[in-house]
């Protein structure tokens, strides 16, 4: 038996990941010490905000698209690990988790893990999304790159001091 995989609702796991990234940098920016990290994050709450709407507009179009058809065991077992592997967990944007966070390096590498499974989740997202949409995916994947990157070299700077 099979059933079908709604790029809807794909889509609005990505929003919901994005959501709770901005919440999660927010909380973030107010916890740490070091100011450049402090306007790091800031900057990726902006970036969470324009994948949000990225991301809306697609849904926007959503109805448009074919849906994949694939099997259903796969399906829901996919669908659960979804939802018990959260990128964005709601207690890592709990303001008890940022008291929790020791160092500055500690909240980058969280940041870190963060970006690379959203980077994971974007490019399985991809292969059920129509080819039309891959553009806006990859320029998110790209941007996402760029984020861990920068948070890479932030943490590698830090390390340093």
């Amino acid at each position: 038996m099979s059933t079908f995989l709604l790029a809807s609702e794909i889509l609005e796991i990505a929003i919901s990941i994005e959501r709770r990234g901005i919440a999660f940098y927010d909380v973030m920016a107010k916890s740490v010490q070091n100011d450049e990290t402090r306007n790091v994050f800031q900057q990726l709450v902006q970036m969470e905000q324009y994948h949000v709407k990225i991301f809306q507009d697609m849904l926007d179009e959503a109805d448009k698209y074919e849906p994949t058809q694939v099997n259903s065991k796969e399906y829901d077992a996919y669908i659960q690990a979804l939802g018990e592997n959260a990128i964005f967990t709601d207690d890592m944007i709990t303001s008890e988790m940022a008291t929790k966070v020791e160092s500055d390096i500690e909240t980058l590498e969280l940041a870190i893990s963060a970006e690379k499974d959203a980077i994971l989740f974007y490019y399985e997202m991809k292969e059920v999304l129509p080819q039309r949409v891959h553009p806006s995916v990859n320029r998110i994947i790209t941007e996402e790159k760029s984020h861990l990157r920068q948070l890479s070299e932030l943490k590698k700077n830090s390390a340093a001091l």
